[in-house]
């Protein structure tokens, strides 16, 4: 047998495993911060943690190959984002209640049209309330500050303040932005799979100020909050 890639998974696996959990992020950093948090010293559920790729095509391809290996009971999407500035900040947390494909659609002389709008499917997964209300709760307890609202994915990272503005006009309430959670939640969708977002903020969404971003504070949220979905699913 082959030995796994940089790419593939790696799991935290404790004796009893009643839930098999997938986690899947964009690249390894992402992996390693959740990996660092999970620990694999406690806890009944077994993660399986993938980095598997940039972008929703990639989410999606990589999940839906990940539910085909075996059974879960959830998929969560992980890793870092740009936050809204109006609803999360810096090194924050963000969960979403709904995942949303900002950019699935088409430009028309009105305006954005969401695909939704255009009669072709939906580009809204919702995320499920039980889960959602357990994770909020549980980092609210730890002292982590977590907003919870919509999370977009998009093909092309926002990058001027305009751009910024209407989004957050489109979808009111919008927590943060990535380019992964759609893809991924369509593929667990496909098996009738409960699904997450959970994103810690690296940078504010808008134009893009490399010497602005938090990468290593984000990251290490991301640990603190891996820690505790640990506890919390367990």
């Amino acid at each position: 047998m082959n030995e796994p890639t940089q790419s593939q998974a790696q799991s935290v696996r404790p004796a009893d495993e009643p839930l098999h959990i997938l986690i899947v992020t964009a690249v390894a950093a992402e992996r390693d911060a959740v990996l660092r948090g999970l620990d694999s010293r406690t806890g009944s559920a077994v993660f399986d943690v993938r980095s598997i790729g940039v972008g929703p095509a990639a989410a999606a391809a990589g999940t839906a190959m990940a539910l085909a290996e075996r059974s879960y009971g959830l998929v969560i999407s992980a890793g870092i984002a740009g936050g809204f500035t109006a609803h999360a900040e810096l090194g924050e947390l963000a969960l979403a209640d709904r995942i949303i494909a900002a950019d699935l659609g088409a430009e028309t002389p009105d305006g954005f049209e969401s695909v939704d709008e255009l009669g072709f499917g939906t580009s809204v997964v919702e995320c499920d309330p039980a889960w959602v209300d357990r994770c909020r709760q549980a980092l609210d307890r730890a002292g982590l500050t977590v907003r919870t609202g919509p999370v977009l994915t998009v093909s092309t990272v926002t990058g001027t303040a305009d751009t910024a503005a209407l989004l957050a006009r489109r979808i009111p309430g919008a927590v943060a932005e990535a380019m992964e959670g759609y893809g991924a939640a369509v593929a667990a969708q496909a098996r009738s799979l409960p699904v997450l977002e959970l994103r810690a903020i690296s940078n504010r969404i808008g134009p893009r100020d490399r010497l602005a971003w938090r990468i290593k504070e984000a990251l290490d949220a991301l640990a603190d909050a891996s820690a505790v979905l640990r506890e919390v699913i367990a």
